[in-house]
């Protein structure tokens, strides 16, 4: 991969998708995954997964923590640029599990139109 692992642990969904928005919006990154933690600061932690160049990544950081903080609490945040080639097997099992929840997410939301 060879590119930068960026990660962003918040406390609650508000205050990650905050994060990530901004994140997103300060550089070109991508959302390779998320992991939702509970018991973290006795509260439910939400960790984003973001990829890129080094730069990027960095960037992202900085904006996703700062605009998280604005809303509630950014627990950890961490880049690590060139990462060993182990983690890509890290990063691929976020991909998959991402696009596990996406297709799940889209599923249930079919159902419930068809319920309707």
């Amino acid at each position: 991969m060879r590119k930068a692992l960026g990660m962003i642990e918040a406390v609650g969904l508000t205050t990650a998708i905050a994060a990530l928005d901004a994140a997103s919006k300060a550089a070109d990154i991508t959302l390779v995954g998320y992991d939702k933690v509970i018991g973290v600061e006795k509260a439910v932690s939400v960790t984003i997964h973001i990829a890129g160049e080094v730069a990027a990544v960095n960037a992202a950081i900085d904006a996703g923590v700062e605009a998280g903080n604005k809303v509630g609490k950014i627990v950890s945040s961490k880049t690590i640029a060139r990462p060993h080639e182990e983690i890509d097997v890290l990063i691929k099992e976020f991909e998959k599990n991402l696009k596990v929840k996406n297709i799940n997410k889209k599923v249930i939301e079919n159902k419930s139109e068809a319920n309707n």
